[in-house]
């Protein structure tokens, strides 16, 4: 078992795999193993490892269908634009830049505490975006608070995280079972440490986002910011033909420049201005869409994916999507992943952060957060939304639409979900189905865009992280990780161990993710407090565990939220680490503090 955990965690690192198919992965290595093993008697007394019911039996839990309804619940808020109805007068035109941060962080971190974050990010991106241009704010200083108000918010309830469903769950067949002790855990019992926490978090970027954060300021009058790479072809009889760079005018350009010319296969870089062009030329620029659209415009040019784009319908429209990690795509060049095969649409430029992207369209590897200029048909968007493949797609220059006379109904039915589940009325589970339902009952959502709103991924790794979890109880793994974790601290002081174990679960989060960490670490932390441990109350641990999936600020990739504003905010890894550490350890400090407080570790 042991040696399989570091092969798993090692596959997670180096992206071998998503963090669901290792899971997955492990989890039936684990299966068969056990199976082998036990026929042949291989296993010791007082070991064993989990039956085939015990290990499948996470996917049938309440943790995963409450996941996998709430995401129902979520996508019929976005449908009928509820939360941008909610957000959106909240806005205004603030005068000073910390107005602004506090405007949008606030209803964003109370939207978050009882949905999914992505799609509230997702949603609320264009509306910042075009709220940076109405305000002249930079970008830069509004879409990591933007992320960050996100994940705080999550730790604000029990449904606010797909963690916190999930620790929940297990802390309470933990109790149920008699592992360890400890109160009941209710809706908004986390809000006593996740609450604090997001006010001093957002204190903190109020007051320090003017010196930590950079400040990149959009071109006036432009649409966007980012800086795309681009390809321009020079067709036969342009009157650029036979001109140098300079003559064309091809050297200074309003939000773009000349990086490289593709002649005859052959790429150049940094080429000097006396350089003649000639046809067929294919002119690599780095600039914005303005920039790429006046280009468009030049007699002679046209974009160098149009042999590619002319197989395409009609009603053609530029379209941008954030690459997510979910996509097929991922680590793939444009080419060998063969985008316009699988989504009927051409890539035509490509923006990552700062980082200038020397390479031909086709040969750019892709990753995870790069955002794409697509040219597709005007139906891509609505066939393409609810995919795992993108965390954002946006039409340029079309509105979306919303039923919006049901947004009422949506916002209703969240009310009720967390009002039956919080009076205990009914289980949270139970609360969340019938919520679901009648969102697709109402017509707030279709059945075909609930079933597509489901994060599948997300599901299947929770319920393999339970199955794996049980078999680190039942092999006395777990319990062997508590006794070293203890006699390496030298000390029985519970808060000493509360603070080790939230600094390891804050790195591992920010590696493998908050759901495989909490998935892995919780039987960890029941034998920690469990009889044969330091036998003490459970719950702050607990509570801590999920605390820890707020400790994601200090990489883009530590979080899907924070790659999906990655390159909306132009910004670079530095700048994560910069803001998101000193996060990261204040969010620590406010959760030894408060935890053990609220529930102390004497039972």
């Amino acid at each position: 078992m042991i040696g399989l955990l570091v092969v798993m965690a090692g596959a997670i690192l180096r992206s071998l795999a998503a963090p669901d198919t290792v899971l997955i992965g492990g989890l039936a290595l684990v299966m068969g193993l056990g199976a082998v093993a036990t026929r042949l008697g291989w296993v010791s007394e007082g070991v064993r490892f989990p039956t085939t019911v015990e290990s499948v039996a996470g996917f049938g839990s309440k943790a995963v269908v409450t996941i996998g309804v709430l995401f129902v619940i979520a996508e019929g808020l976005r449908q009928t634009g509820a939360m941008a109805m909610v957000t959106r007068p909240l806005l205004g035109r603030p005068r000073t830049l910390p107005a602004a941060q506090a405007r949008l962080m606030l209803p964003v971190a109370a939207l978050s505490a009882f949905l999914n974050n992505t799609p509230i990010v997702a949603m609320l991106m264009p509306i910042v975006g075009d709220w940076c241009r109405r305000t002249g704010i930079s970008p830069a200083k509004l879409f990591i608070p933007l992320s960050y108000a996100a994940i705080m918010g999550g730790s604000c309830s029990l449904i606010g995280t797909a963690t916190n469903v999930f620790v929940a769950a297990e802390y309470d067949a933990a109790r149920t079972g008699e592992q360890v002790t400890g109160s009941e855990l209710g809706m908004f019992s986390i809000t006593y440490v996740g609450l604090p926490a997001a006010v001093v978090g957002m204190a903190y970027l109020v007051f320090t986002s003017k010196w930590l954060l950079p400040d990149r300021k959009a071109r006036a009058g432009s649409r966007d910011a980012r800086q795309y790479t681009f390809e321009m072809l020079i067709d036969p009889g342009s009157p650029i033909d036979g001109k140098t760079i300079e003559a064309a005018g091809l050297r200074q350009l309003p939000g773009g420049y000349l990086i490289g010319i593709e002649r005859d296969g052959e790429r150049r870089v940094a080429v000097a201005p006396h350089t003649t062009l000639h046809i067929g030329d294919v002119l690599i620029f780095a600039g914005e869409i303005d920039s790429m659209m006046d280009l468009t415009q030049t007699k002679g040019l046209s974009k160098a994916t149009r042999d590619q784009a002319e197989k395409l319908p009609p009603n053609l429209e530029l379209i941008e999507a954030v690459l997510s990690d979910r996509s097929p795509l991922a680590r793939k060049s444009v080419r060998e992943g063969g985008f316009r095969s699988v989504y009927n649409a051409v890539v035509i430029a490509v923006h990552r952060g700062g980082e200038r992207l020397h390479e031909k369209i086709g040969d750019i590897v892709l990753q995870a957060g790069d955002t794409l200029l697509l040219e597709a048909d005007n139906k891509f968007v609505n066939r393409h939304r609810n995919r795992q493949d993108f965390y954002y797609l946006n039409a340029l220059g079309s509105a979306e639409r919303f039923r919006s006379k049901r947004a009422g109904v949506a916002l209703a039915v969240l009310a009720a979900v967390v009002v039956l589940a919080t009076t205990g009325v009914m289980e949270l589970v139970t609360a969340a189905l019938l919520g679901a339902g009648v969102m697709v009952v109402t017509g707030c959502c279709s059945a075909y865009e609930a079933r597509q709103s489901v994060n599948w991924r997300i599901l299947i790794m929770m319920g393999a992280a339970i199955g794996f979890g049980q078999a680190m109880y039942t092999t006395g793994v777990a319990a062997n990780a508590a006794t070293a974790l203890i006699d390496a601290l030298s000390t029985d002081e519970p808060i000493y161990v509360l603070a080790a174990v939230y600094l390891v679960a804050m790195v591992l989060t920010s590696i493998i993710g908050p759901v495989p960490t909490a998935g892995l670490l919780f039987p960890v932390l029941v034998a920690v407090a469990g009889p044969e441990g330091l036998d003490c109350n459970f719950t702050p641990f607990a509570v801590t565990l999920m605390m820890t999936a707020a400790a994601s600020f200090a990489s883009p990739s530590a979080y899907q939220t924070n790659l999906m504003v990655a390159n909306a905010g132009g910004y670079k890894p530095i700048d994560f680490l910069r803001v998101g550490l000193p996060l990261n350890l204040l969010v620590m400090v406010v959760t030894l503090l408060i935890a053990p407080r609220v529930w102390p570790f004497s039972p």
